[in-house]
């Protein structure tokens, strides 16, 4: 069958894309033991997003519960519309820098509505189908901003792991921050490193001992409970905040005006970006765990219902994450009802157990982001690519320092910018072009019973005829080069012929120097051929007039130099 006859695959309809997995899981059928499954997996989930929801909660300047809050509400509408089977939502400490600043500049209602907003961009961008865009950030930004993550984290949790009192504000800058941190080291409070040190090494224990125990919660039991028995003076979630409520507040609308939403626009678009590569890569990851395929504009629709729903109950910016993500898969999940579960132990918790949270110290929380700060910041991968290339560790080190001296949104688009500019310096080297030898006339069949004439090596050669090839992608970034092997070649030949058999993608730019080329030929008098072009870059060429009388198409070098040979000859007949 040939290509023309070959059936084409159908695209995938509006209904595909964004169908949730859920309804994919259930179709599937679902029974009693995947019921079970889900359960425990969501308990399980459950059980590690208590302590860390209320940590980075604290973290990014609200109270406790609006952690709580993020992860029951963000986990039920992604366990329900999302486009994962096995992602879990709720507060990441990825956002905490964002949520932090965002919260010092415009106060927690101008938080909700730059969530909210956030919310809507993210759907437009799911409908809109970028999904598959944003997982073309180079590896070396991924690297970079969640390193620089990691340090603003810990950063962020000097202030309760030692206890300082500080005689103001803590500042959101990293480097005015540690300035004010390190002028107030001598009131450093002892029992509060005793308890932050504790929590670390309960946490590191558990994950050697017992690795499939829930470390995060234990470490914060054993620390809260050293705490009241032995009545150490150190802050609480009581003494701070006063305890946690008991259950969900009822839905409010944040104030909407334009001129709030002109000024909340940077934070929403930075939400946005920060909550569509989280939430796609906790995906990939899923995917690479599991062997399953996750629809990724599907996952950001969900991502975006949950953040335009989420504060409307308290909850802060709402995201997949990959430490709970793969919690639930290693649990042994079978759908997304887990992350629903997980959402409601959680509630659960709230309902039963809010009293004790007041008990919980924040030493021991900041103990918990400082071990979460670690595991984010991936040392195998930050020294390969440091080893790598210069090209590599140079986005990587840019992006890592932006992040952490200047902002995450601008780490990003400068670490993206570079890893672009690399990608294009290193395909531009990769386009080669090249003279061949027209192919000898022993080499091919003159007759259809397959006879052969006898060689004739002046007729192989031709000097009237020179034959190149580009072979690689001719995009922009090449049409410099190769232009000027153009202008060096086009004119000292009756005939030239360009083998485009080996470019398999060909830019406006590209056909427009073809184009220059081949019009430059014609001047001169100089046939120009066009060999082997593929449909797509035979269409982009006769787009940007590469056509007739200034160039002539072969279905391969072989068919063009037996046209050439028969013109020869003509010409000669006709003399």
């Amino acid at each position: 069958m040939d290509a023309a006859s070959r059936p084409r695959a159908k695209a995938p309809g509006f209904w595909e894309l964004f169908t949730p997995k859920l309804i994919t899981v259930l179709r599937e059928g679902y029974r009693p033991a995947h019921l079970r499954a889900d359960i425990v997996a969501g308990l399980t989930v459950a059980i590690v997003a208590l302590p860390l929801s209320m940590a980075i909660a604290i973290a990014s300047h609200v109270t406790p519960e609006r952690g709580l809050y993020t992860a029951i509400i963000g986990g039920t509408i992604i366990a329900f519309f999302g486009g994962s089977r096995f992602q879990v939502g709720g507060p990441a400490g990825a956002f905490i820098v964002l949520v932090a600043a965002t919260v010092d500049r415009h106060g927690i209602d101008g938080l909700f509505l730059a969530t909210m907003m956030a919310g809507v961009m993210l759907v437009a961008a799911g409908y809109l189908r970028l999904g598959t865009y944003v997982k073309f950030i180079p590896y070396p930004v991924t690297i970079g901003f969640t390193a620089g993550i990691a340090v603003i984290i810990l950063a962020s949790q000097l202030h309760d792991l030692f206890g300082l009192t500080l005689a103001g504000k803590e500042p959101g800058e990293f480097l005015d921050k540690m300035i004010v941190l390190g002028k107030a080291a001598g009131t450093t409070n002892p029992a509060a490193v005793l308890v932050a040190a504790l929590t670390i090494g309960a946490i590191l224990a558990v994950k050697r001992l017992r690795p499939a125990w829930p470390a995060f919660l234990i470490a914060v039991g054993v620390a809260s409970l050293a705490v009241a028995v032995f009545g150490l003076p150190v802050e609480t979630i009581g003494s701070r905040f006063g305890g946690i409520p008991r259950g969900l507040p009822e839905p409010t609308l944040p104030v909407v005006t334009v001129d709030r939403m002109l000024a909340l626009l940077p934070d929403a678009a930075s939400f946005a970006l920060l909550g569509a590569i989280e939430s796609l890569l906790s995906a990939v990851v899923a995917d690479g765990m599991t062997g399953r395929r996750h629809r990724s504009n599907c996952e950001l629709v969900a991502q975006g219902f949950a953040n335009v729903v989420s504060p409307l109950f308290g909850g802060i910016c709402v995201t997949g994450l990959i430490a709970r993500t793969a919690t639930n898969i290693r649990a042994g999940a079978h759908g997304p009802l887990s992350g629903f579960f997980q959402a409601l132990f959680v509630l659960l918790f709230m309902a039963v157990a809010a009293p004790l949270a007041a008990y919980v110290p924040l030493a021991a929380l900041a103990g918990v982001l400082a071990v979460v700060a670690w595991n984010m910041v991936e040392r195998p991968a930050f020294a390969a690519l440091i080893r790598s290339s210069r090209g590599d560790a140079l986005v990587l080190i840019v992006t890592f320092a932006l992040v952490v001296f200047r902002d995450l949104t601008t780490g990003i688009v400068v670490g993206f910018a570079l890893g672009a500019l690399l990608f294009i310096n290193r395909m531009a080297h990769a386009v080669a072009v090249e003279a061949h030898m027209p192919p000898a006339i022993e080499d091919l069949p003159d007759t259809a019973n397959g006879e052969r004439k006898r060689y004739d090596a002046a007729e192989a050669s031709d000097p009237d005829t020179v034959v190149y090839r580009i072979s690689g992608a001719f995009f922009f970034g090449a049409a410099e080069t190769v232009g000027a092997v153009f202008d060096r070649i086009a004119d000292k030949h009756r005939n030239f012929v360009l083998d485009c058999s080996k470019v398999p993608f060909l830019d406006s730019t590209a056909a427009n120097v073809i184009e220059g080329a081949a019009r430059k030929a014609s001047r001169a008098g100089v046939r120009f051929y066009i060999a082997g072009a593929s449909p797509q870059v035979r269409r982009m060429l006769l787009s940007h007039g590469v056509r007739q009388p200034h160039a002539r198409y072969g279905a391969s070098v072989a068919s063009v130099l037996d046209h050439i040979r028969y013109k020869a000859a003509e010409t000669r007949g006709a003399a």
